[in-house]
């Protein structure tokens, strides 16, 4: 089974006086793992927002499986789409194991208790994260690479087709870095449809069916990693040179570091 998609057309999204997201035009396949990257600025957290339903653009058209998301109530988009953010924000004293529990909200009634399988879940996300021993432990004092594991704990809790993350490595060790990476290949495989936000752009094209590049709010360049990610295209849209090597399964990019800048 696979999971929804999405497709947008002629979104725009404005910040005060600034588009950030300037009439965008495209889609995320269903039951793939889409990677976004882009320069800083470039739109990449404000569009998973309007993919999320976070926020409503100023004018186009988001569709997700099928229906505007904009006729989706919240409840609704809850038990499909999940999404983990950049910043946690998590500033009471929760333990580890009742943030992760809040995952499963949408599917609790009102008045009602955890049952057997949001139990289920949450254990499975903990585990998935590594974070079963730190499950009693406050959430405020946990580090910050132990925060995002519990963020993405979370999500994965909630159970839904549809997963959004905004740089979901960004503190993370090695390690937990590849698990995570892993998980997410490892829900595509099985049908979800995963969308993610990299700063690394080699682990987007070693995890990733496709790459989306943003660049000024609007989309660059989308595809497979080894036909997207070219040497042409980091130099115009990030302004780097750099080498691609294509003799493995997926490309890998090398700068060189020790380049004179000034020369």
């Amino acid at each position: 089974m696979t999971g929804p998609g999405w497709q947008f057309s002629n979104i725009v999204f404005r910040h005060g006086e600034r588009e950030t997201i300037r009439g965008m035009n495209g889609e995320f396949a269903a039951g793939l793992f889409h990677g976004i990257i882009g320069p800083n600025g470039s739109g990449k957290t404000t569009l998973l927002d309007l993919l999320a339903g976070f926020t409503t653009p100023d004018c186009g058209r988001i569709v997700f499986a099928g229906r505007r998301l904009s006729d989706y109530s919240r409840r609704e988009l809850a038990k499909e789409i999940a999404l983990v953010p950049q910043e946690t924000g998590i500033g009471f004293g929760f333990s580890v194991y009742e943030c992760v529990m809040m995952g499963r909200h949408p599917h609790i009634g009102a008045f009602s208790r955890p049952n057997v399988r949001d139990t289920e879940m949450v254990d499975r996300a903990l585990a998935a994260m590594d974070l079963e021993t730190l499950a009693a432990r406050p959430v405020t004092a946990l580090s910050g690479g132990e925060k995002q594991r519990v963020a993405v704990a979370r999500a994965l809790a909630q159970d839904t087709p549809a997963l959004l993350l905004d740089e979901p490595t960004s503190s993370l060790d090695i390690r937990h870095t590849i698990a995570i990476m892993r998980h997410c290949r490892h829900l595509a495989d099985k049908g979800r449809t995963v969308v993610a936000v990299f700063h690394d752009l080699n682990l987007a094209c070693a995890f990733c069916d496709r790459i989306t590049v943003l660049d000024k709010g609007r989309i660059a360049a989308g595809g497979p990693p080894g036909a997207t990610v070219t040497p042409e295209l980091l130099a115009e849209v990030f302004g780097v040179e750099a080498g691609i090597d294509s003799s493995g399964p997926h490309p890998r990019i090398f700068f060189d570091y020790h380049e004179d800048a000034h020369a």
